[in-house]
């Protein structure tokens, strides 16, 4: 099992940026697919982006592709998302996930490692 705490979220204007980062503890964070997930409330978790073991393969949510960047560091354990353009429909708790067979899933139930959460909201 891996140990995921997130961090930098926070409250921004409609048009501003924040990056998350997942810090990754226990098994060696290599060996996962490293994923991120959006939750509102009333609502089931929303893939946003995932990215391979190694870093070399990623994909998004299509509503979110050109906006948000998904990157690793396997030396420092950390899962990172760049969050561009922020709009108030991105508002919500954002969750670093990872899974060690999950890669081109998008289905929350896939990740069986996650974080507790970090609150974004986009004030308009």
């Amino acid at each position: 099992q891996v140990q995921l705490v997130e961090a930098g979220g926070g409250l921004v204007q409609a048009g501003g940026s924040l990056r998350l980062s997942c810090q990754a503890s226990g098994r060696a964070f290599s060996a996962y697919t490293g994923g991120w997930f959006r939750q509102t409330p009333g609502k089931e978790r929303e893939f946003v982006a995932a990215i391979s073991e190694s870093g070399g393969g990623t994909y998004y949510a299509n509503s979110l592709k050109g906006r948000f960047t998904i990157s690793r560091d396997n030396a420092k354990n950390s899962l990172y998302l760049q969050m561009n353009n922020l709009k108030p429909d991105d508002t919500a708790v954002y969750f670093c996930a990872a899974s060690t067979y999950a890669y081109g899933s998008i289905l929350a139930t896939d990740f069986g490692n996650w974080g507790q959460g970090t609150q974004v909201t986009v004030s308009s």
